[in-house]
């Protein structure tokens, strides 16, 4: 089984490269994040084309992610135990689905914006809902297959950006998000580690400005967090660099992990 994770920057204004990429790389589920559109204006009908069931969950704002199934999706939940919301608003961040026998979610963390602004206490906020939510589900079946995956804005180690120092009082690698992470690990979460297929280190976002994809100046914060069904099971896990080449590509690549089940 082939499960992809891809922060699709704008599902509207990346259709064609979406379709194209599910043509090629035929995954068999794939979450999506950012899809900047309302739940039914998902383009569910041009992705059915391709053979893929839509569970999507979106207000049309910045936000909202999608599960994209061709071996059959059950069990959909939109939204965690306990969010927190921002500023008393809804915000479509996580989507879980059952699909080949493995529960997946589909997570975009919250930026954070600064550290000391209000959304980056929201974001610890949130990745503490998330942490409940997951032991809550692998509580309930320990032995079913289970991830999360997407858009964490999360680089877990200091190797996981191009340059540490220019990240000083930045969001993203600060200890209490990291701590976060750690959390999930604790809780019996491995971190799926992708290959590279250029250079040295498995970045998954390079920001638009200064030329920084074709510099390499990146950051890996697309994550993929499986329990030990799921973690076992992968024979191959890589970030599709290609992807994030080309006019009109979104300033992330997708991870792809390949399970053995």
């Amino acid at each position: 089984m082939r499960i992809a994770t891809w922060n699709v920057n704008s599902v509207g204004a990346r259709l064609d490269r979406l379709k194209g990429w599910l043509a090629s790389a035929q995954p068999d589920v794939l979450c999506l994040q950012e899809l900047k559109c309302a739940t039914e204006a998902f383009p569910a009908d041009q992705v059915a084309e391709l053979g893929y069931e839509t569970a999507a969950y979106g207000l049309g704002r910045w936000n909202g992610v999608a599960v994209l199934s061709k071996v059959g999706m059950a069990d959909v939940r939109r939204g965690i135990d306990g969010d927190p919301g921002y500023e008393d608003a809804e915000e479509a961040r996580a989507i879980g689905a059952t699909c080949g026998g493995v529960r997946v979610w589909s997570v975009y963390v919250p930026n954070g914006r600064e550290p000391g602004h209000p959304h980056y206490q929201y974001k610890l906020h949130w990745l503490e809902a998330l942490h409940g939510t997951v032991l809550v589900e692998t509580g309930a079946a320990p032995q079913r297959p289970f991830a999360i995956l997407g858009d964490f804005n999360i680089a877990p180690a200091d190797d996981d950006v191009w340059d540490i120092s220019r990240f000083a009082d930045s969001t993203h690698v600060t200890e209490p998000e990291r701590k976060a992470l750690a959390v999930l690990r604790d809780g019996g979460l491995t971190d799926v580690v992708p290959r590279p297929l250029k250079y040295d280190h498995p970045y998954t976002y390079w920001d638009y400005r200064a030329l920084a994809f074709p510099k390499n100046r990146g950051m890996r914060i697309d994550l993929v967090y499986g329990n030990d069904s799921f973690a076992g099971a992968v024979s191959d896990a890589y970030v599709d660099r290609e992807e994030r080449k080309g006019k009109g590509a979104s300033d992330h690549a997708p991870v792809v992990v390949d399970l053995e089940l």
